[in-house]
């Protein structure tokens, strides 16, 4: 399976990051479960002829459900034909549980194990059994702590943001931070009962026009205590700014919020979102932003994979910069090696793509770099440290097959790389540490048994989430659960995310 993140995202109305589609391994994964071997069940037709009695008095299994419930919701952005994981994925699971282990999953700093997390995140399956809801919120909030808010609030708009108080409060923050609340402050006029908060309900009332009875309703619970007094000030400011000409600006607020953060912007003192959470960054990324917190929003946000790598490139390359230093750098040596690849001449990229790629590397952007240039730097000519350069940027990219092939003297030069990027690993093939760890996984390294017999016995969504919880901590130093990390992603057929994450484990730990 071979999904890239992006293609995913995509389907969450914003044309999120993905990358390419798979490729199939020289050989066939390890199989453990019977999703894999791709043989569909077929429908046997009932003979006429079969007599209608039973064989046995044994009262079948029945569900039963209170007349008037409603079944559980199939929410997600990715059908199966696309994710290509079974339907089953989740119902074998408890949601609470479920729930949890998103909730738990640390930061996936690799891009292969983030992509994967986004195709879970993302996929429409049945649902799990007992604590949909919970679950559903789980994989909502996940996208949010990875800045892909229109997924995020796509998804919450299938589950139903007036389904409880919970859902509803998430969909007003995910409304203000993308700057149309218009229906959510009807909902919330509609149904007072969903209020997140008395702030809410006099942001929406003035944003109805009714100012003066917004204004009656913040002094009510400004003197009922309903409303901190933080925001009674923003608010005040908000339903009438002419009292509050020449004053000194508000503090910013000290916890991120929502509601504060807009309330600031449209006082004309907006929060920077630098030091806010990744989703605040979307904010940035508006017309009505200047091109640097564009730049700095969109890198925040590719680094998570929820922008696409073409969305960075046309932001890097929208202007030529006016000034030096930090992001201008960056962009001026961008722009350097783009207009040098466009020459076609190796002497011009030659000068160029090193410095562009010590840039990208200074701020985490390789893998979304190599996505971009990957196979024009395939077709060229290239010598000494360029094609060094180059050879990484080909095993960052969905094509690291190719590496070998295209670079051969690197590709002797470092054979581990090589032989992770094949999939096969020769007998004499010898690394220590995180490359050794790599290796191992590759040669008959053994899988999580426990995670295993998770896939096996029908929880396949539970254990792939243990499994990229468990290559994370791999990556992050115990090589052990590295090696068993990636053999566990091999045995459950993600052989081009086990390849991916390995090469970027070897690759990037540097940086």
């Amino acid at each position: 399976m071979r999904n890239r993140l992006t293609s995913l995202v995509c389907l969450a109305a914003f044309a999120a990051a993905t990358h390419a589609p798979a490729q199939e391994p020289p050989e066939a994964p390890l199989n453990v479960i019977d999703w894999l071997d791709g043989q569909a069940l077929q429908p046997t037709a009932l003979s006429v002829e079969e007599p209608g009695v039973v064989t046995s008095g044994n009262v079948p299994s029945v569900t039963v459900r209170p007349l008037g419930t409603a079944a559980p919701k199939r929410v997600g952005l990715a059908p199966p034909s696309v994710t290509g994981l079974p339907d089953t994925l989740w119902s074998g699971s408890d949601g609470a549980a479920l729930a949890r282990s998103i909730a738990d999953m640390p930061d996936l700093r690799l891009p292969a194990l983030q992509s994967l997390f986004y195709t879970i995140l993302l996929a429409e399956a049945q649902p799990p059994t007992g604590r949909v809801a919970a679950f559903d919120l789980a994989r909502i909030d996940a996208l949010v702590g990875l800045g892909a808010l229109d997924p995020a609030l796509a998804l919450l708009e299938q589950a139903g943001p007036e389904t409880s108080q919970a859902h509803f409060a998430r969909y007003m923050d995910m409304s203000l931070l993308a700057g149309t609340p218009q229906r959510a402050c009807s909902t919330l006029r509609a149904r007072p009962a969903l209020s997140p908060g008395k702030a809410h309900e006099v942001y929406c009332i003035a944003r109805a026009g009714d100012w003066s009875t917004a204004a009656l309703q913040l002094g009510t619970a400004r003197v009922l205590g309903l409303i901190d007094a933080p925001t009674v000030a923003a608010l005040e400011r908000f339903l009438d700014p002419d009292l509050f000409e020449g004053e000194p600006p508000l503090p910013v607020p000290t916890q991120p919020d929502a509601l504060m953060f807009r309330l600031f912007e449209a006082n004309g003192t907006p929060v920077p979102t630098r030091s806010w959470p990744v989703v605040y960054a979307n904010a940035d990324l508006a017309d009505t932003a200047g091109w640097k917190p564009q730049i700095e929003a969109a890198e925040r946000l590719a680094r998570t994979g929820a922008v696409p790598d073409n969305r960075l490139l046309g932001l890097y390359t929208q202007r030529r910069p006016a000034a030096s230093g930090g992001v201008w750098d960056r962009v001026a040596a961008l722009q350097r090696f783009e207009t040098a690849l466009g020459t076609g001449s190796p002497a011009a990229v030659s000068k160029t793509l090193p410095e562009a790629w010590r840039a990208m590397q200074a701020t985490r952007l390789t893998v979304p770099f190599a996505a971009l240039f990957a196979d024009d730097l395939a077709v060229m000519t290239l010598s000494g440290r360029t094609a060094d350069v180059a050879f990484d940027v080909l095993l960052l990219s969905p094509d690291y097959e190719r590496a070998a092939q295209v670079f051969p003297t690197r590709a002797l030069r470092r054979p581990d790389l090589a032989a992770v990027a094949a999939g096969e690993i020769p007998a004499n093939l010898q690394a220590q540490g995180t490359a050794g760890a790599v290796l191992a996984a590759f040669d008959g390294g053994a899988p999580d048994p426990r995670i295993v017999i998770r896939a096996q016995g029908g929880a396949l969504g539970a254990a792939l989430l243990d499994a990229l919880a468990l290559t994370l901590e791999g990556a992050e130093g115990d090589v052990a659960r590295l090696t068993s990390g990636l053999a566990t992603l091999r045995a459950l057929g993600l052989e081009d995310v086990a390849r991916r994450a390995a090469l970027q484990v070897m690759l990037l730990e540097d940086t």
